[in-house]
């Protein structure tokens, strides 16, 4: 029965940034649900490992440099999965972040443009490819930020790409069902390696950092939160579920 609802056998995914952090999270928790997964990147020396970390752990995977921004890359990311496994059936626009915090006033034009391309261009870009890859049954699942729906001084232009990415989510569920369910969701306090950046933060002060955030669940986040949630939207269970914005946030 549960690997009736929450299996993945067979199942082919790419999961973008998948070399670290939320990324490397959801590319092992698909795999260890039985999906085969194509780690994408754009440093090759950690999703080679990732994907050898996965195959070490009875699973199945492979590695794919990729810079998301670049349509022609896209397209042999998604060439190499069917290639591999002859199909594609789940896609999860997870590359994305901004390592500086500055006031919308004094951020670089630079910085605005590379930030909304990562985090809000490449996943229009993405999903256009994966989707015409896709055979009915397809699923996309969009990584955000509870960022997209609360003003974090400092980092109102990544906010602002995530609360993009949310209304993608939701037009992309009405363009592309009921062949194929686009969902998002929106993390909370991780402590990936570019939010530490983006913050300021060493391993030093995340025991402060959870006692200043309170978080109901007790506690920060973790990429294997991330990742069941990500399994769930990409289940059988979840069939009926779409074009939903999910916060998965330790109850902030």
């Amino acid at each position: 029965m549960l690997d009736e609802l929450f299996g993945l056998s067979g199942e082919v995914a790419v999961v973008t940034g998948a070399g670290r952090g939320i990324g490397e999270g959801i590319a092992k928790v698909l795999a260890a649900a039985g999906a085969h997964v194509v780690c994408a990147a754009r440093r090759t020396e950690e999703i080679e490992r990732v994907a050898q970390e996965i195959v070490t752990a009875n699973g199945t995977a492979i590695a794919v440099t990729t810079d998301v921004t670049s349509e022609e890359a896209v397209e042999q990311l998604a060439e190499a999965a069917i290639s591999e496994w002859g199909k594609l059936d789940i896609w999860v626009n997870n590359a994305g972040g901004s390592p500086l915090q500055a006031p919308l006033t004094e951020l670089p034009r630079e910085e605005w443009d590379a930030t909304v391309l990562l985090n809000l261009t490449a996943i229009w870009l993405c999903t256009r490819v994966a989707q015409k890859h896709m055979a009915d049954g397809g699923r996309i699942v969009n990584i955000s930020s509870i960022a997209a729906e609360m003003v974090i001084p400092g980092s109102g232009h990544y906010s602002a790409a995530k609360a993009g990415t949310n209304m993608l989510t939701r037009t992309f569920a009405q363009e592309l069902g009921p062949r194929i369910r686009v969902n998002c969701i929106m993390p909370g306090a991780v402590p990936t390696e570019i939010m530490m950046q983006a913050m300021k933060l060493g391993e030093e002060d995340l025991p402060r950092l959870e006692k200043t955030l309170r978080l109901p669940a007790g506690r920060l986040g973790t990429p294997q939160d991330l990742g069941a949630a990500t399994l769930y939207l990409c289940s059988p269970g979840a069939e009926w579920v779409t074009g939903q914005c999910i916060r998965i946030s330790g109850g902030a």
